[in-house]
């Protein structure tokens, strides 16, 4: 077991390593300060915080729904929000085309002809790309988390007088709060390295639709030092996610 777990680890450490081999050290600050990693970081930050308050927003409401009602259809609605976390990432972005697009989408249509507006190739498209993969998770974190939470502390708030919305932010939400830091932490991490739902419903035009993932994709073939140099922001990015996970939220060993 000892030597198959060391080959497990070493199949996921060597791809790192070599990156990290690879990435051009002298000239990073070179390479991160370009206008092409420039834009697509401060695109991919924008998009994907606002991507996070989509999940917050609309994610929450469908987790306390989830995790305290119960009716016809309960298992058929979860497993209709975790089917992104399994879809093929271009899948994802053609069924994002098939509503939201300019021509042929039954709401983009709509959206364009009435009010002009475009969700294709622009950033609010990114957005809404980025929030369909990233929300499940904070979902789930959150679902998870508000189930958690022990239905007596809401019984002695309503006896000693509390109104129902005090019990559900001031006693539930707060006690159920590690689920949704978590939750919302890993959804946000999700949205910033989305690239297959990204390129295929907003596509990949420089400083307007271009994020950091598909920033890499396109320097690997003209700019290969830039791409590993990007590269490493992502990995820096998700490993200080899995820490502060790991150590504050998750209950995990340090």
């Amino acid at each position: 077991m000892i030597l198959l777990g060391s080959i497990g680890a070493l199949f996921i450490a060597l791809p790192l390593t070599g990156l990290i081999a690879r990435t051009p050290w002298s000239s990073i600050t070179d390479q991160l300060s370009s206008s092409t990693a420039l834009s697509a970081l401060w695109l991919s930050l924008g998009t994907s915080l606002a991507s996070a308050m989509v999940a917050l927003v609309f994610g929450l409401p469908l987790a306390w729904v989830l995790a305290r009602h119960r009716f016809p259809g309960r298992r058929i609605v979860r497993a209709l929000v975790t089917v992104p976390l399994v879809l093929p990432p271009v899948v994802a972005g053609v069924s994002l085309l098939a509503i939201f697009g300019r021509n042929d989408g039954l709401v983009g249509r709509i959206l364009f002809d009435w009010f002009g507006a475009q969700l294709t190739f622009s950033p609010l498209g990114v957005v809404v790309a980025q929030a369909f993969v990233a929300m499940p998770f904070f979902v789930l974190a959150a679902e998870a988390g508000i189930a958690g939470v022990d239905r007596r502390f809401e019984e002695v708030a309503l006896t000693l007088g509390a109104r129902p919305r005090f019990v559900m932010f001031g006693v539930v939400l707060r006690l159920a709060s590690p689920a949704l830091r978590a939750g919302i932490i890993v959804a946000w991490a999700r949205a910033l390295g989305e690239f297959g739902a990204t390129i295929t419903f907003a596509g990949n035009v420089e400083g307007r639709t271009q994020t950091l993932p598909l920033a890499v994709y396109m320097l690997l073939e003209s700019d290969p030092e830039g791409a590993f140099a990007l590269s490493i922001v992502l990995i820096a990015i998700a490993i200080a996610v899995l820490v502060a996970l790991r150590g504050r939220y998750l209950g995990g060993a340090r």
